[in-house]
């Protein structure tokens, strides 16, 4: 079963906000600067173990947000204001 996901980060260094962003363009789709959005099965356990090897766990953050199943979400609509 997959997983929506919105995967959201916050990286303090350069270097490692450039590995992230390639790291994340390989799972999901780049919706703005740092967010993503996933869809992930036992995925998800390596796409985290990947941006876990690569962070700075005292400077930076990773948030998954889990959006429910994937299956079905072929209809829904991300609303947005301002600059697509």
């Amino acid at each position: 079963m997959r997983t929506s996901y919105l995967v959201c980060y916050d990286i303090s260094d350069d270097k490692r906000l450039r590995k992230v962003f390639q790291t994340m363009r390989g799972y999901g789709d780049h919706l703005q600067f740092s967010i993503f959005e996933c869809q992930l099965t036992a995925s998800s356990a390596r796409c985290r173990a990947e941006l876990a090897a690569i962070i700075n766990h005292r400077e930076d953050q990773v948030l998954f947000v889990n959006l429910g199943p994937a299956e079905g979400r072929g209809d829904r609509v991300i609303l947005a204001l301002g600059k697509p």
